[in-house]
């Protein structure tokens, strides 16, 4: 069974796994390296939301650490007249996407049928009761146009990849966690678009089309290859999957960072007033996540934390990408921006409790 978390793997070990462990193939080798190796990035892994608070405020502080990591195109390949652009922000969430997918299989898809009530829950939480705060949010405090679009647009992006590191350590459902972030990556191609349109449509211009392409290539195409790669090539992946926790840490923590980089005078100026309506999207969003599987639903306490965070920890480095792609106005990027700064610390700090507590399905 694998459980992927930044593209680690856990299968059932002879032993139990000591608690907060993240548990991978490699660390049941006998080799002295390759454990310490592990007992490194185990650290690093469950320390990644205190990396993205430090990277968060360097880039308040100094804006210029993050000038290299934007949205700017430039051209990764040329043949004759042929040329194909891209930026690092964009290849940045797209390896993440991609270490993700090497830790699936096609079996995975069919696993979703043992979990039809948890997942269609977690579902309709991200995608109808989530854009409908970021949307009554925006009305009750009478945002701005394009903070208003930008909020809505955060509160209809597909699941953050951080979410199954916060899911394991908070003693949710790993497994679960992994299914509700494929499912509702994979239908993000057409739900974010079509969200957006109906929530915030009637007020902007909104690029359906171009959200779609960029939704497509982000996250599909580099999920999709992951998939392949591990389906065909399963040696070289299993190659792989020690490496990726690490490289998701730094890369998300990057990619936290450097949008409160981009908008740093803004935040600076009136960081507090935009703070407000970001941080109670997801305080909302992580409480209406957990009561209405726990309290209206009567779910298990593991299900019912997995789909909290799962309905707070959604992709705001792909709503700060959406945004900066297919919005003219900069403002409209702004809440995304400290979306991902709301949604790791939020996330990390209620996982921890959660830990804390007990009670959940932890190893």
């Amino acid at each position: 069974q694998k459980l992927p978390c930044f593209g680690g793997e856990e299968e059932k070990p002879s032993k139990p796994a000591p608690k907060g462990q993240i548990p991978t193939k490699a660390m049941a080798k006998p080799n002295a390296f390759v454990e310490h190796y592990f007992k490194l990035v185990e650290f690093l892994t469950l320390m990644f939301p205190v990396w993205t608070v430090v990277l968060s405020v360097v880039a308040l502080i100094k804006p210029e650490s993050f000038s290299w990591l934007t949205t700017e195109p430039f051209t990764v390949l040329k043949i004759g007249s042929l040329s194909m652009d891209s930026d690092l922000y964009t290849m940045f969430l797209g390896v993440i996407m991609l270490s993700m997918g090497i830790t699936l299989t096609f079996d995975d898809f069919a696993r979703t049928s043992q979990f039809p009530l948890p997942i269609a829950v977690g579902y309709l939480c991200q995608y109808i009761v989530k854009p409908l705060l970021g949307w009554g949010l925006a009305q009750a405090m009478h945002l701005s146009t394009p903070l208003g679009t930008g909020l809505v647009l955060l509160s209809c992006c597909p699941g953050g990849q951080a979410s199954n590191v916060a899911t394991f350590i908070a003693g949710g459902d790993l497994p679960l966690s992994v299914l509700m972030t494929l499912a509702s990556t994979v239908t993000a191609v057409f739900m974010t678009p079509l969200l957006v349109k109906v929530f915030a449509g009637a007020s902007v211009n909104v690029d359906g089309l171009g959200m779609m392409l960029s939704v497509l290539s982000v996250v599909i195409v580099p999920t999709g290859v992951g998939l392949l790669l591990n389906q065909f090539l399963p040696s070289f992946t299993e190659f792989l999957k020690p490496i990726t926790p690490l490289l998701g840490v730094i890369l998300t923590s990057c990619l936290c960072a450097a949008p409160i980089a981009g908008i740093s005078d803004v935040l600076q100026e009136h960081g507090f007033t935009l703070a407000i309506p970001v941080f109670a999207l997801h305080v909302l969003a992580f409480g209406a996540g957990y009561l209405i599987p726990r309290k209206g639903l009567k779910l298990s306490e593991g299900y019912s934390r997995t789909i909290s965070i799962e309905t707070g920890m959604q992709s705001a480095a792909l709503g700060y990408l959406l945004a900066r792609k297919h919005f003219d106005d900069p403002l409209t990027a702004v809440p995304s921006a400290v979306g991902v700064f709301a949604m790791a610390s939020l996330g990390s700090a209620l996982a921890v409790f959660w830990r804390s507590i007990g009670g959940g399905s932890a190893p």
